[in-house]
Parts: structure tokens; sequence; C-alpha cells
């Protein structure tokens, strides 16, 4: 595969949001003072999401505790957690009538258990009010508290972990100062360990070669992943690492070809797929 032109492509489009249901859904998120990963991280799949009456819920704030390159949520210093949020994303999964509900946060290094117990409490939370939605939780890699902190994860029984390993090996240092790849790798496996699927996402475009792809495949599947998802980087604010190639969609067949026949069960790779993008889909 060559390197293509960086200027955005054909193939790159977003449907402008909007409809009744996308109005419902962000009214829902609005009232139970909610943040989603939808609307902080910019995706472009919002319109056909909220359109569909799902959303992917944000907890802890929409404050990071790192500087990854590629990502377009703030960063700063956060706010502590609020004590009612695991009761308010209840309500709203409850209200929105949800199958399937994602779980994700900002990374929060400030907290001993990088939030941990926060997730145990909304998954706690959901399957008393509404038990018939299943539950994906995409987690941080909680850093030196990894190990207990996915104990608490792997107990409030999620029916999916997802952690995203986001960027292939060698550009970890550059896009990520903060993370640590084989940190993240120990993280799936653990979970794979538990019984519990588990899940990771990749972006591309960085200016990483057919190679790295393989190679991170091999590790995260080796690590125990069995659910992946590849998607195209795309820069989300002004001084986000640029993109160094646009895939094409026929490139994106080939590589999630390779995954798999490397032996992944669910593969789903395009340019605007995105970690939670038919999450339900990608776990039945």
């Amino acid at each position: 595969m060559e390197t293509t032109s960086a200027r955005k492509p054909g193939w790159i489009r977003f449907k402008i949001p909007g409809g009744e249901k996308y109005t419902r859904v962000k009214n829902i998120i609005r009232e139970n003072r909610l943040h989603t990963v939808c609307l902080e991280a910019g995706c472009p799949n919002i319109g056909e999401c909220f359109g569909c009456g799902t959303a992917t819920f944000l907890i802890m704030g929409n404050i990071c505790t790192r500087n990854c390159l590629y990502c377009a949520v703030s960063q700063g210093t956060p706010e502590s957690p609020d004590a009612d949020e695991p009761e308010n994303i209840a309500n709203a999964v409850k209200q929105l009538e949800l199958k399937y509900a994602v779980i994700t946060s900002v990374t929060r290094d400030d907290l001993t258990d990088g939030g941990s117990s926060v997730f145990a409490k909304t998954t706690n939370a959901i399957r008393a009010r509404y038990p018939q939605c299943r539950i994906e939780l995409l987690v941080p890699d909680f850093k030196s508290a990894m190990e207990t902190s996915l104990d608490v994860i792997v107990s409030s029984g999620p029916h999916v972990i997802n952690h995203n390993i986001e960027v292939v090996s060698s550009y970890y240092k550059q896009l990520r100062p903060a993370g640590d790849y084989e940190l993240s790798l120990r993280l799936l496996s653990r979970a794979a360990a538990s019984g519990i699927p588990a899940k990771s996402g990749l972006m591309i475009g960085f200016g990483e070669n057919v190679d790295d792809i393989e190679r991170t495949f091999s590790d995260l599947y080796a690590a125990g992943c069995r659910i992946l998802t590849v998607g195209q980087y795309l820069k989300s604010r002004k001084n986000g690492f640029p993109v160094k190639k646009y895939y094409t969609p026929e490139e994106f067949t080939i590589i999630g070809d390779m995954a798999k026949k490397i032996g992944f069960d669910k593969v789903m790779s395009g340019p605007l797929i995105r970690s939670s993008y038919h999450a339900a889909d990608m776990s039945a």
C-alpha cells in the first residue's frame, strides 16, 4: 500500500446531524447532565448513532489528564467525579430503552484507581435500573493500578471489556507520551483471561506501514483480544498530529481481511469506523 495524498479524499463524508431521534438523544443527555464521547471527541458517526437512538457515554467529566496528540477531548485538570453520574446514566439508558450501552471515560491519572470504581458503580446502576441492557466498558490503562483496577472492572460483570491500543507500537512514544504499549497488551490479556471478551481498536494514517499494522494485530491477538475495529485517523483539532495517509476503502478491506486471517472473531475495518461503532453487532 503506497502513501496517498494527505488531502481529505471524497470517501471521507459526514452526514449533518439532525432528525427527531438525534434531538431526543441529545436532549436526554443534556437533561441528565451527561457527556458522550460522540460529542467530546468529534466522532464522525454521531448523526447515524444518535439517529438510531444510541450513544457512548463518557464518564468522570470531559477533561483528560493526558495529552495524546490525536485526541480532540480537552486536556487539563479535571474536577472530582459527579457522585450522581452513575444513576444519571442509568436513567438515560432506561429513557432511551437501550439494548446495548458503551461506557467509556477520559483518562483519570489523578484518581488512585483510575476511576475503575466509577465504571463499576455505573455498570451496577444500569443493571439495577434497566437489566435488559448489555454493557460494554471501554476502559483506560489505569497506569500503575492496572491489575487491581481491572479486577474491579471484571467483578462488575460487563459483557465486553474494550481497551483501545489506538496506534501502532512504533508511534506510541510520539503520539501517546503517557501511554504504555506493553501495559495495554497486559490489560487486554488479563481481561481475556477472565473469560469476558476482550476488544480493541486501532487508528491508522499516522505514517505507519503494513508491517506495523500486522505486527500490532499479532500482538493484540496474542494477548487474547478477539474483537477488533480499525479506522482512519482524522485530525480533530488545529494543533493535532497531521494525517500522513488516507487509506482507501479497498485498502481497509485488505487490512480487515489480514486481521481475519490472523484469527480475530469479529473485525470491522473502514475509513469512518470507530471503536464503539455498531458495538452491539460486534459483540453478538
